[in-house]
């Protein structure tokens, strides 16, 4: 009997019968079957697919001629602009890793993350400038600074020397990519809100992005040609893989720059828009738009959303307004989405608070995540699935990060058993689907955004009259929830509300600021650990109380 691999001999991978995975296929396809299929609208602007590809390819070749390569980081703070669109295809034909910024964090935040990622060239849309600006004065290596120079934004300081169009126009007409030499090369590098200070470098690869972006069409049942809306930054989490998904299908991106109920509305209507992603503060604000602004609205608009649970309130009236809405959750260390709550058909027969209730919980594994479960955080032993057992929910698979940059400890740590530990603690059903229940790291999701408690309380203990200070998460009818501060001042200390958020505001990014402060005595076990689970119960008491007092 032979002992060799029959099926092997002679079957070798060769250039005709295996390519390397990667995204950067989607749109050069895009461009070959549908070349005059709109790709872009933004304002008055219109691309094609050619079009895109082709201003893609410029910008691939004008880095590479300025040294770009593998290796290296391409940092943008763009909105959800072509340019940035585009930074997700030009940036990784060239080799090198995205690092898409998040327009929100503060210039001490922004600085670290450009000396960390060690970024050679940095877009910058004239709409932050005062942020980088900032963030440049605060670094000792300097990266070279191109201006994206939106004039529908039509403000803001130029700092480059030449603006993202001069840049291109150095790029050759005859330069063209949609291959990759190893699809475990790195594609972008997502910042995350870290539990202690400095945020981590998430690395993410050609292979998990092409999977990802497969997956999100996957799990809304996406065919045809969608008209996809951009409320959800392109930023977060590469948009949770959507340019490259919008290119898989050769839809259309139609750009917003500020995520306001009257744009979004007119722009869905201007451009028959058919789907769009948010955090629940997105859902909430088209709720609560005035009716003369809703006017005209069809039905049938398909929403994803994720970030704090949403209130089955709010999923309870989008379906009454006639929106269709998938919640899913992910990480950034998951490529975004990589659960989804996928409706059963007998739901429908459920009135729509009980069917409200379902649709809250995160779900079941996307298409194409290979693992998820909810087990013990020691022993990694699955928890049963009766709704109240607690675990933490963990991950394994292709959709699953490369690691954290230039941080090997923690990414062994995430790693640990085998699996990707996501931090999250919560209950399994009978039916398989996770609703998430606390997160062990104590990070509060406001409008989508990741704020760790540790950072601002660190701030807060900053203050000469700050004795303690706790934050925890308050549930908020707008964001989802909002960081509260318990503050206990010192012997003599005097501090108005108002003192404190003012004090936090001038030391945190505007989002991370508390927006409700409790003075007072700060709960604690016999050992002196914050009982953190009576102060979220305190906030939320309150927070129920206001909301039924408005």
């Amino acid at each position: 009997m032979s002992l060799k691999n029959i099926y092997e001999l002679g079957l070798d991978k060769n250039s005709a019968n295996f390519a390397p995975l990667t995204p950067l296929n989607f749109i050069e396809r895009a461009a070959s079957v549908f070349p005059e299929r709109i790709s872009i609208i933004n304002g008055a602007q219109k691309f094609t697919w050619n079009q895109t590809y082709y201003r893609s390819c410029l910008l691939a070749s004008a880095l590479s001629k300025f040294g770009v390569g593998i290796g290296d980081t391409v940092s943008f703070m763009g909105a959800n602009t072509p340019e940035t669109f585009e930074a997700h295809f030009g940036v990784p034909m060239t080799g090198a890793v995205l690092n898409a910024l998040n327009v929100r964090l503060d210039s001490k935040a922004i600085a670290f993350i450009l000396e960390h990622a060690e970024t050679k060239i940095l877009f910058t849309d004239s709409e932050y400038s005062s942020t980088i600006s900032d963030a440049l004065a605060l670094m000792q290596h300097k990266p070279v600074v191109v201006d994206i120079d939106d004039t529908q934004f039509g403000g803001g300081e130029l700092l480059g020397e030449m603006d993202y169009e001069a840049f291109i126009a150095g790029g050759d007409d005859s330069y063209h990519n949609f291959k990759v030499a190893d699809e475990w090369q790195a594609i972008a590098l997502n910042y995350t809100s870290g539990t202690t200070g400095d945020p981590k470098g998430v690395v993410s690869h050609h292979r998990g992005a092409y999977l990802n972006a497969i997956s999100m069409s996957l799990c809304w049942e996406l065919t045809g040609h969608p008209v996809y809306l951009w409320t959800l930054p392109m930023f977060h989490c590469n948009g949770w893989c959507f340019p490259w998904t919008i290119a898989l299908l050769a839809g259309t991106n139609v750009c917003l720059r500020h995520v306001r109920d009257e744009a979004i509305y007119q722009a869905m209507r201007d451009h028959e828009v058919t789907h769009f992603c948010g955090a629940p503060v997105v859902l909430n604000t088209l709720l609560n738009a005035s009716d003369e602004v809703k006017i005209g609205m069809r039905k049938g608009i398909k929403a994803m959303t994720a970030g704090a649970a949403p209130p089955a309130a709010v999923l309870a009236g989008m379906d009454e307004m006639g929106f269709e809405v998938t919640h899913v959750y992910g990480l950034t260390e998951t490529y975004g989405p990589c659960v989804v709550n996928s409706p059963h058909d007998t739901w429908i027969r459920l009135g729509a608070e009980q069917r409200a209730e379902l649709a809250a919980r995160q779900g079941v594994r996307a298409p194409l995540q290979d693992e998820v479960m909810v087990a013990d955080p020691e022993s990694l032993e699955p928890v049963p699935k009766d709704g109240e057992t607690m675990g933490e929910i963990f991950m394994r698979g292709n959709l699953v990060m490369k690691g954290y940059l230039k941080n090997s400890t923690t990414t062994e740590n995430a790693f640990k058993g085998g699996w990707f530990h996501s931090g999250d603690l919560a209950v399994w059903h009978s039916d398989g689907y996770i609703q998430i229940k606390d997160r062990s790291k104590d990070i509060i999701i406001s409008g989508g955004e990741n704020i760790s408690s540790l950072e601002v309380e660190s701030v807060l203990f900053r203050h000469p009259k700050i004795m303690e200070a706790a934050v925890v998460a308050s549930t908020d009818e707008k964001w989802g929830e909002v960081p509260c501060a318990f503050v206990s001042l010192k012997p003599g200390g005097m501090m108005s509300e108002d003192e404190v958020v003012s004090y936090c505001r001038s030391e945190l990014a505007g989002f991370k600021t508390p927006k409700k402060i409790v003075f007072g005595k700060i709960e604690k076990t016999s050992t002196g650990k914050v009982q953190k689970y009576i102060l979220r119960d305190r906030a939320n008491k309150a927070a129920y109380a206001g909301m039924n007092k408005n």
